[in-house]
């Protein structure tokens, strides 16, 4: 093994990678996990390196973020691989199809056109799309929205899409009202149409999301790490009274909360 050239290939990089995953795939040499796994299967996980790179942006962990990266492209590279073994295409056929796809989306930087602001590129960047679209027969305006997205991020996407034909609430105040009409009806559910009552609820809050220019999933994030953070200073406070929260009641872990946040309240005005 200590001659194998993939242990420290020269070439390195992508082409390095690639010989990897076909090594890992093979049928005869390859790993058993590897080769029993597929598209589906495979997915998942592709999902979930995602988030991560996410995260390590967010937690401003750049090298971390190095390997994140590394960790998503080759996810890239597995689903290449497989994609060629089933003869529908190559890692080669991907790069040149990314590589075709930014200079076509990308012509007042490698044409004539000439677009002067981020708010024009987005415009024109839609645009093309909608060409692209019209041109794979995709005629519908939500046709090739992903599924796999996130559930608030594709929901934002669907609502832009009917807004730029006009499908869409012109005020704030209206979406406000829808949302407060929503919950109304998710109280008043009966237990069988809970489900889909909350799922209404949670649309109509991407929307405000949307309305607002916020990110629901980063504002979701967020929101979920204050509230790991504040729970947090509620363990190690009763943790220093020798105490844990299932020793504690609401009334004092509540007291403890505001105390938290008034805490963090005050760093962010010193």
């Amino acid at each position: 093994m200590a001659d194998d050239p993939l242990i420290n290939d020269p070439e390195g990089g992508l082409p390095r990678l690639a010989r990897i995953m076909a090594r890992l795939r093979d049928r005869e040499t390859g790993c058993p996990w590897d080769i029993e796994q597929d598209f589906d299967s495979i997915a998942p996980y592709t999902i979930e390196e995602a988030y991560e790179v996410a995260d390590a942006i967010a937690r401003r962990d750049w090298d971390g973020l190095k390997g994140e990266l590394g960790d998503l492209m080759f996810q890239s590279v597995y689903h290449a691989q497989m994609a060629e073994e089933a003869g529908l295409f190559t890692l080669d056929d991907v790069l040149r199809g990314i590589a075709d796809k930014m200079v076509a989306r990308h012509p007042h930087v490698f044409g004539d056109a000439v677009i002067d602001s981020a708010e024009a590129q987005t415009d024109a960047w839609e645009t093309l799309k909608a060409r692209e679209r019209a041109a794979r027969a995709q005629g519908g305006v939500l046709d090739d929205v992903p599924v796999g997205h996130a559930g608030l991020t594709r929901a934002v996407k669907l609502q832009k899409r009917a807004a730029r034909v006009g499908f869409d609430w012109p005020e704030i105040g209206q979406v406000v009202a829808k949302i407060a009409e929503e919950a109304q009806e998710l109280t008043e559910a009966a237990p069988e149409d809970r489900f889909e009552e909350y799922g209404d609820l949670l649309f109509v809050m991407a929307n405000l999301a949307r309305h607002l220019d916020i990110d629901p999933e980063a504002a979701l994030r967020a929101a979920n790490d204050k509230f790991t953070r504040r729970f947090r200073s509620i363990e190690a406070a009763l943790a220093a009274q020798g105490r844990s929260p299932a020793d504690s009641d609401l009334a004092e872990m509540d007291a403890l909360w505001d105390a938290a946040k008034a805490a963090e309240k005050a760093a962010r005005r010193g």
